[in-house]
């Protein structure tokens, strides 16, 4: 193994890794923005609001997203199965 090749294998770990839970992230962390402007405006400082909001909108994010993240997830795992025997060169 050289080092431009495990350059390029992690550089594909962490795309997949951002692909993958990119989506989910982003939806906690808009939810998580809206519901704090919105606590911000009416002045409601109660932490434990913003936790069934963000379950809710992660769940549902994951079964709209989850085909999709199986896709990039196998997609990586074929890829590095498929080039074993280029790895061990």
């Amino acid at each position: 193994m050289t080092v431009e090749l495990i350059k390029q294998i992690s550089a594909e770990v962490f795309k997949t890794m951002l692909l993958a839970s990119g989506p989910v992230l982003l939806v906690s962390l808009l939810v998580g923005v809206l519901i704090s402007f919105i606590q911000a405006i009416t002045q409601l400082q109660e932490f434990t609001i913003t936790f069934v909001p963000k379950i809710i909108a992660v769940f549902l994010c994951l079964l709209f997203f989850m085909p999709w993240i199986t896709n990039v997830l196998l997609d990586f795992t074929r890829n590095i199965i498929n080039n074993i025997p280029a790895y061990i060169k």
